[in-house]
C-alpha cells in the first residue's frame, strides 16, 4: 500500500516539488521514498512505501521494467497475482522479484491498455510509456484505492490523495457544484472535485494522457453486469456458490508478508470474514471498539461471542468520547469532506489495528451487494403497498410533507419519497440540507444548485426498485462515502484495509445470480448472506442486528465536549457558513431534531477549508 505522485510539463521537473508533493503522503507509505526523472526531466515520479509484499529492494517503486524502459507507480494490491505471474511467464516474461507491484508492469507490457481488465484487486497505478511517450493510469473497479488529477494547459499532475497535489497550488479555490453535491448528498460523486481545476479518475476507469499533444482521454473498462429479477428456486446451490466465493476471496486477501487481522464490529459481515479467515489462518487477530454508555452502539459483545467461538487473539478498544481536537486532525486528511461521522471509530479501530498488524481485513460491501440497508426493505414496501396509488395523490402528500415539516423531522424523507415513479427513480433519502437551506447557509455565494438533478441522473437503470437502490449505491455511496472513510482514516495510521466482499467474482455473482428476492424485501434483509451466514456463525448468533461502527453523535454534540467545540468552530463570524442558519439547525439539534449529522458535516466543511486556505 503506498502513495503515488506524478507531474509532467513543458517546464523541467523539480526533484525538490516531487519529494515535497510524495512527503504530504508519507503516512500512506512510512517504510522507503523512491523518485524517477525522465532524462529532459519532463516527466517525473515519486513513490511512498508501505511493504506488504516481497519487502525486499527489488520491489522498490517507480519500478522500471529492464525490457520496455516503461515505468510504474503503482498503489494497491493485486489478489491474483500469482496466478498472472504464470500466465505471464509461460509468455516469456521474465521477473526479478516476488512482488505484484511487477505483475501490474508486466501486465501492460503484455496487453497494453487493456490490463486493468485482467487484475483483481484494489489499485491505482500510473505507467509512463517510455516507447509511446504518455501516461497510463487505472483504477479499481469499485473504487478502494484513490487518484485525483489536475490537466491544465501542457501540464498534468496526479497522486493518491489531493494534498499531494496542493503543494504547488497555493490558491485553491471551491468547485461550486461540487460543494453543492457535499451539502445535498453528503459526498462528491464521479469524476467532480471539491476544488476547481481538478479531477478523481472514477472507479473502473482508465486514462491516458499524451505530454506531447497534451491530449487526455479516459475510459471504462469494466461495468456491473445486468442480472434476472426473476425468483430462484435453487437457493442452497446460491448459498454454496456465494460461500466458495468468499472463502477463496478471503483466502487471497490473507497473502501478505507481514501480520493480518480482522476489523470485527460484530455485525454479520465481518463476522462471516472472520468465520473463514479462521479456516485460513489459526493466528488470525481480530479487533472491536466500544462507546461505555451507549449500549444500542455496541456490539463488542456479540464481538467478543464471535471472537470466543472461533478462538481469535482479540484485541478491544474502549473508547469514551473521541478528543474534538481530533476532528482537525482527519479533516486535513480527508481531501474532500464526507459527512459520516464513523470516520471517527474508523481511525480509532486502525490506530489499535496498527500496533499489532499492518493489513486488517473488513467487511465493506456486504450491504450494497446483498441488500442490507434498513432502506431497501422501505423502498419495497413503498413500491408494493402505493404503488397502485395514482402519483398525483402521492406527489400531493410528499409536497405536504415537503413544505409542512421541518427538516430533521423523524420521517419526513421517507414521506417526500412517497413522490417519485416507482418504476425509475429513487429519492434521495440521505438528503442533508435541501435547496433553500444551502442557500441560506451560503447567502454569498451564487451556488448551483444542482446535486439533486445529479443524483438523479446516476440512479441505476432497473424496474425493480431494490435492485436499482443497490445498484446505485454501489457506483455512488460506497465509493464516494465508505470507502473514502476507510481509505482515509486507516492510511493515516498506516494500516492497509482489504474487503473480500469486494472481489470482482463476488460482486460479479450478487449482481448477475442473485435475484432481487433474495437481498431484500418484506422477509428481511440480506437474506442470502444470512443463510451463508447461519451455517459459518454460532447459533445463538444474532443475524438481524445492523449497527457497524457508529458513534452517539447526537449526544456528543448536546451534551460533551464537543458541543463547544463545534460552536466555537461554525459560530466564528469568519466561518464560511452563514451564523443565523447555523444557529437554527443547533436549535433543532436541541429540540431532538435529528440534526447530528448536518452539524458534523459543516464542522468538517470549514475546518478542511480552514486547513486548505480554501477559497470562493
Amino acid at each position: 500500500m503506498c502513495g503515488i505522485v506524478g507531474f509532467a510539463g513543458r517546464v523541467p521537473i523539480e526533484r525538490l516539488l516531487l519529494r515535497q508533493s510524495a512527503d504530504a503522503l508519507s503516512h500512506r507509505g512510512p517504510d522507503s521514498y523512491g523518485e524517477w526523472l525522465s532524462v529532459d526531466s519532463s516527466v517525473g515520479l515519486a513513490h511512498r512505501r508501505l511493504a506488504v509484499i516481497d519487502l525486499s529492494p527489488a520491489a522498490h517503486q517507480p519500478m522500471v521494467d529492464n525490457k520496455t524502459g516503461n515505468v510504474l507507480v503503482y498503489n494497491g494490491e493485486i489478489y491474483n497475482f500469482h496466478d498472472l505471474r504464470q500466465q505471464l511467464s509461460a509468455s516469456g516474461h521474465i521477473f526479478t522479484s516476488q512482488s505484484d507491484t511487477e505483475v501490474v508492469l508486466k501486465a501492460y507490457a503484455e496487453w497494453g491498455t487493456d490490463c486493468p481488465s485482467y487484475l483483481e484487486g484494489m489499485f491505482a497505478f500510473a505507467i509512463y510509456d517510455t516507447c509511446k511517450k504518455e501516461f497510463f493510469l487505472a483504477r479499481d473497479r469499485v473504487g478502494e484505492k484513490p487518484l485525483f488529477y489536475r490537466h491544465t494547459t501542457g501540464e498534468f499532475a496526479f497522486a493518491s490523495e489531493l494534498k499531494a497535489l496542493l503543494t504547488c497550488d497555493s490558491s485553491p479555490a471551491f468547485d461550486l457544484e461540487a460543494l453543492d453535491c457535499y451539502l445535498g448528498m453528503g459526498y462528491i460523486p464521479g469524476s467532480k472535485c471539491i476544488l476547481s481545476g481538478y479531477s478523481k479518475l472514477p472507479p473502473a476507469h482508465s486514462l491516458v494522457f499524451n505530454p506531447v499533444s497534451g491530449s487526455i482521454r479516459s475510459w471504462p473498462y469494466w461495468e456491473l453486469p445486468m442480472g434476472s429479477e426473476e425468483i430462484v428456486e435453487d437457493v442452497e446451490s446460491l448459498e454454496k456458490s456465494l460461500e466458495s466465493l468468499l472463502a477463496d476471496s478471503v483466502r487471497r486477501q490473507l497473502v501478505a508478508d507481514v501480520p493480518v487481522g480482522v476489523m470485527l464490529s460484530g455485525g454479520v459481515d465481518s463476522s462471516v470474514i472472520t468465520a473463514l479467515a479462521t479456516r485460513v489462518r489459526s493466528d488470525i487477530k481480530t479487533f472491536s471498539v466500544r462507546f461505555p454508555g451507549h449500549n444500542s452502539l455496541d456490539e463488542t459483545e456479540h464481538a467478543r461471542r464471535v471472537a470466543c467461538a472461533f478462538e481469535t487473539d482479540h484485541v478491544e478498544l474502549s473508547a469514551s468520547e473521541a478528543e474534538p481536537e481530533l476532528l482537525p486532525r482527519l479533516a486535513k486528511q480527508f481531501d474532500e469532506p464526507i459527512v459520516d461521522s464513523s470516520m471517527v471509530p474508523t481511525y480509532l479501530v486502525s490506530q489499535i489495528v496498527r500496533s499489532q498488524c499492518t493489513v486488517a481485513l473488513g467487511g465493506d460491501g456486504g450491504d450494497e451487494l446483498f441488500g442490507g440497508y434498513r432502506e431497501y426493505t422501505r423502498l419495497d414496501w413503498l413500491q408494493r403497498r402505493l404503488g397502485f396509488c395514482p402519483r398525483l395523490l402521492r406527489q400531493v402528500l410528499a409536497s405536504i410533507a415537503k413544505y409542512g415539516l421541518e427538516p430533521g423531522v423523524k420521517g419526513r424523507n421517507w414521506l417526500i419519497a412517497q413522490g417519485i415513479d416507482f418504476d425509475r427513480e429513487l429519492p434521495l433519502i440521505a438528503n442533508y440540507f435541501e435547496p433553500k437551506c444551502r442557500r441560506k447557509l451560503l447567502p454569498h455565494v451564487d451556488l448551483p444548485i444542482s446535486a439533486e438533478s445529479i443524483f438523479f441522473s446516476r440512479v441505476a437503470r432497473g424496474s425493480q426498485i431494490v435492485d436499482r437502490a443497490t445498484r446505485t449505491d454501489f457506483g455512488n455511496y460506497l465509493p464516494e462515502d465508505l470507502l473514502v472513510k476507510v481509505d482515509r482514516s486507516s492510511m493515516l495510521k498506516s494500516l492497509e484495509v482489504r474487503s473480500p466482499f469486494l472481489d470482482v467474482r463476488v460482486i460479479n455473482f450478487a449482481f448477475s445470480k442473485v435475484p432481487v428476492n433474495l437481498k431484500a424485501g418484506v422477509q428481511g434483509r440480506k437474506l442470502l448472506l444470512k443463510r451463508v451466514a447461519s451455517r459459518l456463525l454460532p447459533e445463538d448468533f444474532d443475524l438481524n442486528r445492523k449497527q457497524g461502527f457508529s458513534i452517539p453523535i447526537n449526544t456528543w454534540l448536546t451534551d460533551g465536549a464537543w458541543r463547544g467545540f463545534f460552536r466555537e468552530v461554525l459560530l466564528d463570524p469568519a466561518c464560511m457558513f452563514h451564523g443565523n442558519s447555523v444557529e437554527r439547525i443547533i436549535r433543532g439539534l436541541d429540540r431532538g431534531r435529528n440534526n447530528g449529522e448536518r452539524i458534523f458535516s459543516l464542522l468538517m466543511m470549514e475546518l478542511w477549508r480552514k486547513e486548505y486556505g480554501v477559497h470562493f
